[in-house]
């Protein structure tokens, strides 16, 4: 058994390269080998979101608070908030973030393939997140 204890994790600013606006990443758990999965609540303030990206396995989001939007490629862009569950499909291209005006956490979920967890592309551009 391995209890990570509340505030054991230092939380990180989301980085530039792939998010936009201001984002905390708090670790949650990433199970030792031979598990896959891993897990980390994902604040993002009003107007953060991330850059379009995929996941080799999936990956699942649990909205804890606020309200925000996801979208994938090609589909439109979708409100969620607290209690909403969203999955990923694998190598689906998507993207999610806070609404404009008001923050959003989700706890995301998602596993490792050859050790990668995410393959991380262009941002969001201003147009296509005001489309929201």
């Amino acid at each position: 058994m391995d209890i990570k204890r509340a505030g054991s994790q230092p939380s990180v600013k989301g980085p530039s390269d792939w998010f936009t606006g201001t984002v905390r990443i708090d670790p949650l758990f990433q199970a030792p080998d031979p598990a896959l999965v891993q897990g980390a609540s994902v604040t993002f303030e009003p107007g953060a979101r991330t850059a379009w990206h995929t996941h080799p396995l999936g990956q699942t989001l649990i909205v804890t608070a606020g309200c925000g939007w996801a979208q994938r490629a090609g589909g439109p862009v979708e409100p969620i908030g607290p209690g909403d569950v969203v999955w990923f499909a694998p190598g689906e291209k998507h993207w999610h973030g806070a609404t404009p005006t008001t923050a959003m956490t989700h706890i995301a979920i998602q596993e490792k393939r050859d050790g990668k967890v995410v393959d991380w592309m262009e941002k969001v551009s201003d147009e296509q997140y005001q489309a929201g």
